[in-house]
């Protein structure tokens, strides 16, 4: 009697699973060892034929056994890297396994389902290789969790949920309702503007104006008549009256941005508006009231600045009424995958495409990045894998050249050699997994707070070296 093409094609995967299960004691067919599995699996031969095709593999997909068998592979999957970036493809030519790829392939009905795929070349007794193997595991309902989880975690548009940020959220509706003048304080790229931007919204100005000026972006002269306007005649060539920023600012919230850059000179009248609500235009005698409320930002050490007598004391007494210091992104990391779904939506939305996140092993070399940059370092990390990546999850080779990983491929950066490393690597992929999440870290891999906690510094270290 002729053997079905399940078990022709299932040579060296029934010798593993009776060699694994000790054949003597177990006495059961190797399809239905691998149908009682959850992760899909399936063989190809070398034609790239699928040879067996298990019952999960059956359900994910939604193709039945009899019509997978015999097909080329890229026929039933449609999966976001048959467009030449196979990975039992790469499995084959270079005789590696591959492990916890994420993609997502296409089922009949067109429904995009993001599976998370390992894969290894098949070898005979003599050791050629005869097709390749591959399982992959349905993410569908973590991917639903995570979004669930990420509707929780935005506040006016900024998004995080680490230990700063929500001492910061908690306080920012008082913060807003007041009239208080407030100063931000943060690095370069940490979202001064959307915290100013954010307060405007949560007051009672919300219907006036948010008026944003970049004091380090502008000349003394330029400037001066930017924030308080002019009077024809001023200067040669003023035609007509021009408002400045504080008057189209009236109702509604001035933002001055990069506040430590501003002049002596601008220093004394801006000290005027605080105190007294009033300013000067150019060529005019007549006080000017304003009724706009100041919001302040600078990356600078202002008290440093005060000492050294760059930047007037009284100034920064005014200023400093309401101060928030906004953390970086290092100090947030688990705030990273977050931001990254925020922006991979968004990216999305403007560009048209429909990339579904990034891969494990992309998502670990960002957890591991500090960031320099911050948010806006992150997002400029995106845009630029959006170029590269056609649609589905964002490899490691999508990612900017300074993060590809040195003189290693991204299977040998999946495989540590030192315990010290795989430690390391687990912590950052339950990170990753638990969207930075550190109570359902400790959870997953059981350990305590203060353990996790020297195990991410150890990982810092590490990624220091």
């Amino acid at each position: 009697m002729r053997r079905p093409a399940w078990r022709a094609g299932l040579p060296v995967l029934r010798r593993l699973c009776y060699d694994t299960l000790m054949p003597e004691r177990f006495d059961l067919p190797c399809e239905a060892i691998l149908d009682s599995t959850a992760d899909g699996v399936f063989t190809v031969d070398r034609d790239w034929s699928i040879t067996s095709f298990n019952a999960a593999a059956e359900r994910i997909t939604g193709i039945p056994r009899d019509e997978a068998l015999g097909r080329k592979c890229w026929e039933v999957f449609r999966s976001s890297l048959c467009d030449g970036e196979c990975a039992m493809r790469a499995c084959l030519a270079k005789d590696i396994r591959l492990s916890n790829k994420s993609i997502f392939i296409v089922r009949p009905d067109g429904e995009k389902v993001p599976v998370s795929i390992s894969a290894a070349p098949l070898k005979n007794s003599d050791g050629v290789v005869i097709g390749g193997v591959e399982t992959f595991r349905d993410l569908t309902e973590i991917q639903i969790m995570r979004s669930k989880v990420e509707e929780t975690y935005t506040f006016e548009d900024i998004v995080g949920k680490s230990r700063a940020l929500t001492k910061i959220f908690r306080i920012m509706p008082q913060i807003g309702k007041s009239e208080a003048t407030v100063l931000l304080l943060g690095e370069s790229g940490t979202g001064k503007e959307l915290f100013a931007r954010a307060l405007h919204h949560l007051s009672d100005r919300k219907n006036g104006p948010f008026v944003a000026v970049n004091c380090g972006a502008l000349p003394d002269t330029l400037l001066e008549s930017e924030l308080f306007g002019y009077k024809a005649g001023a200067f040669t060539d003023a035609k007509r009256d021009k408002p400045g920023r504080f008057e189209l600012a009236s109702g509604g919230v001035i933002f001055l941005d990069e506040i430590g850059d501003l002049p002596g000179k601008l220093q004394v009248k801006l000290l005027r508006v605080l105190q007294e609500k009033t300013y000067e235009p150019l060529g005019s005698v007549t006080p000017v009231a304003t009724d706009a409320r100041v919001v302040a930002a600078t990356n600078r050490d202002l008290e440093a600045l005060v000492a050294s007598g760059e930047f007037r004391q009284d100034l920064y007494y005014r200023l400093n009424v309401v101060t928030l210091r906004l953390p970086p992104l290092r100090e947030r990391r688990e705030d990273v995958g977050l931001l990254i779904q925020h922006f991979v939506r968004r990216l999305n939305a403007m560009q048209g495409k429909n990339v579904e996140g990034l891969s494990e092993d992309a998502m670990q070399i960002l957890m591991r990045h500090d960031f320099p940059g911050n948010v806006r370092e992150l997002e400029n990390i995106l845009e630029f894998a959006f170029i590269l990546c056609p649609g589905g999850f964002i490899q490691v080779e999508h990612l900017p050249e300074h993060l590809q990983p040195e003189s290693r491929s991204s299977a040998d950066f999946s495989e540590p050699r030192t315990l010290e490393e795989i430690k390391c690597r687990a912590v950052l992929e339950s990170l990753a997994r638990n969207q930075g999440r550190r109570m359902a870290v400790c959870r997953e891999l059981g350990v305590s707070k203060d353990t996790l906690r020297r195990m991410l510094a150890r990982c810092e270290k590490m990624g220091e070296k």
